[in-house]
């Protein structure tokens, strides 16, 4: 796979993963402060991104 496919398929891949953790900020945020939902959007990007990686790199 090219290098342009690789990118765009681990952001496809990133935004699915934060998509669906956006689904669960959004159940808790009426219990948690701006700071907090700020802090688990950081974990779901970063964290997306990781598991984006490793699929990637094993897929080869």
């Amino acid at each position: 796979m090219r290098t342009l496919g690789k990118v765009l398929v681990t952001s496809l891949m990133t935004g699915i993963f934060c998509a669906g953790f956006a689904l669960v900020v959004e159940l808790l945020t009426d219990m948690l402060e701006a700071q907090q939902i700020a802090v688990l959007s950081f974990t779901s990007g970063f964290t997306g991104s990781l598991v984006a990686q490793f699929i990637m790199k094993f897929r080869k």
